[in-house]
């Protein structure tokens, strides 16, 4: 008896994900690519220090060369602690920070530790879209991408778009 509880409750889950689809779907308001929040409406939950922010379009091409650093062996360096201790160890590329982490403090010191070590970064508006980029089951609070020869003219693009997002990136003396 206890399964056929349990199996009710189930396909009456199902049934209400299913209307909840469908009422979406009628709206008209989502995009067909991202069932959740519109690029927009993301921003409200982003951290305070979450600058520069990446415009929608740079933030596509940034997904886009985020999958294709993925494709690559040792190109994307994922997570804190190892884009953390690459940069220490001297590797270059470009940073992609979550803007909607919280406690801010887990990694408020990384933009000055680019900074000091003259690596351009940015911020994208959600976790889940970061870790939903890289395939990856979880979230990412953030990344560091490698150039290489298969993306180079999306990378050096996307290079030459942060850089313009905030014209002052050099230390200050």
């Amino acid at each position: 008896m206890a399964k056929d509880k349990k199996n009710n409750n189930v396909s009456q889950d199902e049934d209400a994900m299913d209307t909840s689809i469908a009422v979406a779907g009628e709206n008209g308001t989502q995009d067909t690519e991202n069932s959740g929040p519109s690029y927009e409406d993301k921003f409200k939950y982003m951290n305070a220090m979450a600058s520069p922010i990446a415009p929608k379009k740079l933030a596509k091409k940034l997904f886009k060369c985020v999958k294709q650093a993925a494709k690559q062996k040792n190109y994307i360096r994922l997570g804190l602690r190892e884009t953390q201790k690459y940069i220490r160890r001297g590797e270059r590329g470009l940073v992609v920070f979550a803007g909607n982490v919280s406690p801010i403090d887990i990694y408020s010191h990384m933009p000055v530790v680019c900074e000091e070590a003259n690596i351009p970064y940015v911020f994208v508006p959600s976790k889940e879209d970061l870790g939903s980029v890289i395939r990856a089951n979880r979230t990412c609070c953030l990344l560091m991408i490698r150039p290489h020869p298969d993306y180079k003219e999306l990378y050096d693009e996307i290079i030459e778009k942060v850089n313009k997002l905030e014209p002052f990136r050099g230390q200050t003396d």
